[in-house]
């Protein structure tokens, strides 16, 4: 999992969907433990925070060497004394941060069994890895948008075996090859919303609201930046600077400029834009969400921010 030059300290970790189950099940048991009203909860949630931050500290290698990628470098930097110092506050008496905290859980419970369930047989009936069923669907989707844009790849195998990649013939003859891998479904920003709406007290009716609107936007916005990164980089409209580009991330192949610059820098800042979006949208029919951003905000500024009165929401939420 790690390259070349990585510190020898981080390749002693557990392996990084481990290490990831680890931290949800310790979170799972600080959330239980504290609801019975026992303090070894507290102590517990806040180790695990600081676990949490040695977590993110162990995928900087790879976003930043293997998946070239400056954005989630970035945001797992920050990640890891943002959580060291979610364990402090919380262990010194920031108690709301256990909704933060219950969220987390279920976000990785969501998310986790995509990453690490192979594909199984039961009854003499074969069933595919349920991430297998999820790409496979989303290239479909994709490969769909892109006929209807006139363009018409070869659907073939993707480097994981599934039926899940296009291959783009260029005017040279050169063939370039564009996969559909799990961070192309979406998944990870569905889990997000799924664990905050999941974690905080509301009303079953507003919460299901809360939840189709993040999901339904985030699927729909996917499919779109997927066929957007698939047709540019597959007719390679964006080599702009190759030089730099890929001196930037340290790439050699010509071909992968427009890729770089379609999906790399375009796609995942506009992500992050789309996702401050999202929650806004969401947070207008769940106000509760509030508590969570507020300390998210916290830990980012070190200051108290009061955004329901920033973004006009109402005090007592409504109990429909």
């Amino acid at each position: 999992m790690f390259g070349s030059g990585v510190p020898a300290v981080l390749t002693l970790l557990p392996d990084t969907f481990t290490f990831a189950w680890l931290v949800a099940i310790l979170f799972a048991v600080a959330w239980l433990l504290d609801s019975r009203g026992l303090a070894a909860g507290r102590s517990l949630a806040a180790g695990t925070w600081a676990l949490f931050g040695l977590f993110w500290l162990t995928t900087v290698p790879y976003f930043a060497f293997e998946h070239q990628s400056y954005v989630e470098s970035i945001l797992a930097l920050v990640g890891v004394p943002a959580c060291i110092y979610a364990g402090y506050l919380l262990y010194n008496g920031r108690g709301s941060l256990f909704t933060l905290t219950r969220a987390i859980a279920i976000m990785l419970f969501i998310y986790l069994p995509f990453e690490t369930i192979p594909a199984f047989t039961l009854g003499g009936m074969a069933f595919p890895e349920p991430r297998r069923i999820l790409i496979e669907a989303v290239a479909t989707q994709t490969g769909m948008l892109i006929d209807l844009l006139g363009y018409v790849p070869e659907r073939v195998a993707s480097s994981e075996g599934y039926n899940a990649a296009y291959l783009w013939t260029l005017d040279d003859g050169h063939t370039y090859r564009i996969d559909i891998v799990l961070a192309c479904t979406g998944l990870g920003s569905m889990a997000i919303f799924g664990g905050l709406v999941a974690a905080v007290e509301a009303p079953l009716r507003r919460k299901l609201r809360g939840l189709a609107v993040s999901v339904s936007l985030i699927y729909v916005l996917n499919i779109l930046r997927t066929t957007f990164i698939s047709v540019v980089a597959g007719n390679q409209y964006m080599q702009w600077y190759p030089d730099l580009v890929l001196a930037m991330f340290g790439a050699s192949d010509p071909y992968r400029v427009s890729f770089l610059i379609s999906d790399r820098i375009m796609s995942q800042l506009l992500a992050v834009v789309a996702l401050i979006g999202i929650t806004f949208l969401v947070v207008r029919e769940l106000p509760e969400l509030v508590v969570i951003l507020e300390d998210v905000l916290y830990l980012l500024t070190g200051e108290e921010h009061d955004l329901t009165e920033a973004l006009e929401l109402p005090r007592e939420p409504t109990n429909r």
